[in-house]
């Protein structure tokens, strides 16, 4: 099956653009109950594989973390000072030290953040915690935390390990994230499945504590995973029983506990901004947002689109799911 129109760019009346992409629901048995376009969209898992990655370092580490320290693992976040002070304080409690993170050195995403922050810095990264994690896991095992990226690490292999026994894949593309560390390419109705079992824990044997440990931060500390003006925040915020976490090129994903469901949205062009209003309208189409939660989701579920800086359309997500 082809990508289907997502998202439309509505400039003055006009349709300027549409977003095509893929939107898949699965149940925690990896049955595909509803999809608009392919459930065999090629991806690589990027930044929503953190939930997974941190559950496997929190495996490595039972180290006595705050629910900010284990969302921040599992975030792509904005580098406001919440979230600096959460990498710093996950560092400070594994004993490692900051200058061994190997994230690309950035400014915050935030603006307001970008605007008191020295230059690039590494704990700037939207994945510093998530390699704060990773280097934790390291001291507590006594592994080299210089070569902690590399797909032969043993924690690297752990990882790797866990995302084949999730969803039952013999073989991934493995590939390099942004990030530097390991990225697995799958299907997208995979990615939907790791999300789909986020909600039960016991599928994941011997990781079950550690999976739910990472859900559990993630729904209570919804800012620690993104921040200011963020979708997944948002959605969390509004939706406790959802966790959702974005990805790079047009990836998001959800997982819902009632009913035990993932959901994997990807924007074929790889915008993120049309992710978020898909992932949003996915959820309303679910049942789980009721018009109270959209309204208060407006500025993400249909995104303002400015002329002179003032709004002049708006990003209208339009599709309907059907049975696979």
């Amino acid at each position: 099956m082809a990508p289907v129109p997502l998202v439309h760019i509505i400039r003055s009346g006009l349709e300027e653009s549409v977003h095509w992409g893929d939107v898949i629901v699965v149940d925690a048995a990896g049955t595909v109950v509803a999809v608009a376009g392919s459930p065999d969209r090629a991806v690589f898992a990027r930044s929503c594989m953190k939930p997974l990655q941190a559950a496997v370092s929190l495996s490595f580490a039972p180290l006595d973390f705050t629910d900010q320290e284990v969302a921040v693992m599992c975030a792509s976040h904005n580098a406001e000072p919440v979230h600096v002070a959460a990498v710093r304080s996950l560092l400070e409690r594994a004993g490692v030290n900051e200058e061994a993170l190997q994230c690309p050195s950035v400014r915050p995403w935030d603006e307001a953040a970008a605007q008191h922050a020295p230059g690039p810095r590494t704990i700037n990264s939207d994945c510093s915690g998530k390699h704060a994690g990773m280097l934790a896991a390291c001291a507590a095992q006594g592994w080299p935390q210089e070569s902690y990226r590399a797909g032969e690490h043993p924690l690297q292999e752990a990882i790797l390990a866990t995302v084949r026994e999730v969803t039952g894949l013999d073989s991934l593309r493995v590939g390099v994230d942004g990030c530097g560390v390991p990225v697995h390419g799958m299907s997208l109705s995979s990615m939907a499945t790791i999300y789909a079992r986020l909600t039960t824990p016991s599928q994941w044997s011997a990781l079950e504590p550690w999976v739910g440990r990472a859900s559990q931060a993630m729904r209570a500390e919804p800012y620690l995973v993104a921040g200011r003006n963020r979708t997944d925040t948002a959605v969390m915020a509004t939706a406790p029983g959802v966790i959702a976490k974005g990805g790079a090129e047009g990836l998001m994903c959800a997982a819902i506990n009632a009913g035990n469901l993932g959901v994997a949205v990807k924007i074929s062009d790889g915008a993120s901004r049309a992710a978020g209003p898909a992932m949003v309208h996915a959820l309303m189409l679910l049942g789980v947002l009721d018009a109270g939660a959209l309204a208060g989701l407006a500025p993400f579920a249909r995104p303002p689109v400015l002329g002179g800086g003032q709004p002049v359309g708006e990003m209208v997500p339009d599709f309907s799911f059907h049975a696979a």
